[in-house]
Parts: structure tokens; C-alpha cells; sequence
């Protein structure tokens, strides 16, 4: 008799175990990757704090990516794509801030740049969760406007980014382009 309910407590035993590890490797506590979150920002000279000056009509661009959690932090997969711009590119960022805000820069994404670059980034937690909860934005400089030319306001949506080294294709052309920089 006592064998026998040996047995049946470690199969419960065993049962909970299994559920408590599958309830926590769901809940994304094991540290084991995770779906990419969509995120996605429209960029425009409207946004911009300061004010930019000489802008060309039309001046817009877009923020795509993917955030993914590791450990504490996070890896940003990311493409940016502009046009009309006063001038080269010469860097964009990722800035913490609310809108109507200047920020610090949390991630730097390319510089100079080329519309359609893309990249990945390892980012801290702080900066993991403010680009889950709009407390950050994307912008683009250029010589004209070295504060900023364009910008927008980080948010969950759009489309999920291709980490970066995969090759893309169109009717027309295949396409890689790599950009890795590393943050901590």
C-alpha cells in the first residue's frame, strides 16, 4: 500500500513539474527565443523637435522591426527607408522620449545611411520596454538638420523584420544587406 501511493505522488510529482515548466517556458521565463513583436514608425519633418528647417515637401520615411526578447534586454531587427530628404543622411537613431520630446540616443542605427539599410541591435531592458510602450522614436539627420529631419514615434504593429544576412527577393533582384551594431 504505501508503494502504491509512492508511485501515484511522484507521477503527480512529475505531472505539476511538467505543467509548471511548460506554463513558464509559454510565459517566455526560461530565456528561450521568442516571436519577434512588430514594431513600426512614419517619419515625417511634422514630428521633429526642434523644428527642422529648409525641408523638401515630402520629406517621410519608415521604421520597421522586430523586437525580440534575450535576457534581460532584447535584439532589435530593424529596416529604415526614406526619401525627399534636404540632404545625405548622415545618421539615425532611436531615441527615448514621448512625443514632443528630445531624447537621448538609445540605439544607434546606421551613419551615414542609405534608405533601405537594415540591422539589429542588442538593447537593454530599460530601452526594451520603452520601445514596447511608445516611449520612443526614430529619427534621421542631416547636415541641414543635424537634430533631426524626420521623425516618428516608435509603436507595436506593421510587419515584423527578417533578422538581418537573410536574402530578400522581388521579381526583379535579390537582395542582403548587413548591418549589425552591437549595444548593450
Amino acid at each position: 500500500m504505501k508503494l502504491r501511493n509512492l508511485g501515484i505522488g511522484a507521477a503527480t510529482a512529475a505531472v505539476f513539474t511538467l505543467g509548471l515548466w511548460s506554463g513558464i517556458g509559454s510565459a517566455g521565463w526560461t530565456g528561450a527565443d521568442a516571436d519577434a513583436i512588430a514594431l513600426t514608425s512614419k517619419l515625417d519633418a511634422a514630428r521633429e523637435v526642434p523644428k527642422p528647417t529648409g525641408v523638401k515637401a515630402g520629406a517621410s520615411g519608415t521604421f520597421s522591426a522586430g523586437l525580440t526578447r534575450r535576457g534581460p534586454g532584447g535584439t532589435l531587427a530593424w529596416r529604415l527607408t526614406f526619401r525627399n530628404l534636404s540632404g545625405r543622411a548622415g545618421a539615425a537613431h532611436v531615441h527615448l522620449a514621448k512625443p514632443g520630446k528630445a531624447g537621448p540616443v538609445a540605439v544607434p542605427l546606421c551613419g551615414p545611411c542609405r534608405s533601405g539599410m537594415r540591422g539589429s541591435a542588442r538593447v537593454n531592458s530599460r530601452t526594451y520596454r520603452a520601445l514596447l510602450n511608445g516611449g520612443t522614436y526614430v529619427n534621421v539627420h542631416t547636415a541641414r538638420n543635424p537634430a533631426g529631419e524626420i521623425r516618428g514615434q516608435v509603436r507595436r504593429g506593421g510587419a515584423g523584420v527578417d533578422p538581418p544576412g537573410t536574402t530578400t527577393t522581388d521579381t526583379d533582384t535579390t537582395t542582403t544587406t548587413t548591418t549589425t551594431i552591437p549595444y548593450p
